[in-house]
């Protein structure tokens, strides 16, 4: 009997089209194996335990933020104890930005990076030249369009908070540093500056993903601009939106220049359960390679982990410069906290941060909220 691999992925055509492709690949030149992929909504992506996923799947595609999980609970397999040195090293020497990094805990590489995201701006070419507009080059010019309308932005409870961080970091201060997760002065401007930037788009983004961003941005022509939501090149590409999308790099905030957003990305694990390690690694392995993310990865809708992809002409020419034009705010964008226990504060400061920029009330107290999850948080779970 042959050798048979269940893989769980996330239901979109970034996430789920590319790793099919791969497994498809690899079975026709591993004759006896057979890779089989499932996927989960967006939210269970980020939401739900890898601990339960890992006794059911041999191959995962997880969040960086369960690194820190893995490492305390021996549910992924550690790739550097397994795989070549000068791959390893080559993963290292070419991340796009900090992806490869982000599933490092306590020394070992739990996923490796097939995928880089971060947010970053996205804009309807059409109607600015149709206008005779430019695209919003600093926060000013980003209120300015917002004010007439022209803006959206994701805005639900998990978004909120990674448009938080990024606001932080570009304006100097990192949270999460020591006791306290952002100090009062910080946290307050950032909750106004969400607030006025947020009230001014359409109630709709409240309920609005990455996604549904991009599917209004790409179908209705009221909407101009995007500011920062996690990239989708799959919106860059002939065929795909019915307007496609031009990404670009993001406005410059006062003195700071461009903003840092917080990175986000999947890694290709495996499950220390498997009875098939073997051949898990060599699939984990072809498909995080750089002539695979370069070509059957990135041509089957993929966005790629691995940098040769990203500056490769071939690979822009067909997605309107997407890669070349993001690379450099994936390169400068902030990594979230990888620690176990990390999990409970996101999960939870969305809902509390949402309630205040839809909303309005004490920032402080809101502050207080905060800072008494991180303390929770540092508990480990």
């Amino acid at each position: 009997m042959g050798v048979v691999l269940k893989g769980i992925t996330w239901n979109h055509s970034r996430g789920f089209i590319p790793v099919v492709a791969t497994a498809q690949r690899f079975a026709e030149t591993h004759p006896g194996v057979e890779i089989h992929w499932e996927k989960r909504s967006l939210q269970e992506f980020a939401d739900y335990p890898i601990g339960k996923l890992a006794e059911s799947y041999d191959l995962l595609v997880i969040d960086h933020p369960w690194a820190g999980f893995a490492a305390s609970h021996d549910v992924l397999v550690p790739f550097n104890q397994y795989l070549p040195e000068e791959f390893m090293q080559d993963q290292a020497e070419n991340s796009v930005g900090k992806s490869h990094e982000s599933y490092i805990s306590n020394g070992n590489q739990y996923a490796l990076a097939i995928d880089a995201a971060t947010p970053v701006a996205s804009y309807r070419k059409d109607l600015f030249e149709r206008d005779g507009m430019e695209v919003p080059e600093t926060w000013e010019d980003l209120i300015s369009l917002a004010k007439q309308g022209k803006v959206a932005l994701p805005a639900i409870p998990v978004d909120t908070v990674m448009n938080y961080y990024m606001l932080c970091v570009s304006q100097g201060e990192e949270p999460f540093l020591g006791d306290h997760f952002i100090s009062e002065e910080m946290g307050i401007r950032v909750l106004e500056q969400l607030r006025e930037l947020t009230n001014l788009c359409t109630p709709e983004v409240y309920q609005w993903n990455p996604i549904k961003v991009y599917e209004a941005l790409s179908t209705r022509d009221d909407l101009y601009y995007c500011p920062f939501a996690f990239s989708y090149s799959n919106y860059s590409r002939p065929g795909y939106a019915q307007h496609p999308l031009t990404f670009t790099d993001m406005v410059k905030i006062g003195e700071h220049g461009r903003l840092r957003s917080t990175l986000g990305g999947t890694g290709l694990a495996i499950s220390s359960k498997t009875k098939n390690l073997e051949t898990a690694l060599a699939y984990a392995q072809y498909t995080a390679s750089p002539e695979c993310q370069r070509t059957v990865y990135v041509e089957n809708g993929g966005q790629p982990g691995h940098r040769s992809a990203w500056v490769n002409e071939r690979v822009n020419e067909n997605t309107r410069q997407f890669f070349s034009g993001t690379l450099a705010a994936h390169d400068r964008a902030y990594l979230r906290p990888r620690y176990n226990g990390y999990l409970h504060f996101q999960d939870n400061a969305g809902d509390i941060m949402q309630s205040y920029v839809r909303n309005g009330g004490n920032p402080r107290q809101v502050l207080e909220k905060l800072q008494e999850l991180y303390q929770e948080s540092k508990v480990n779970r």
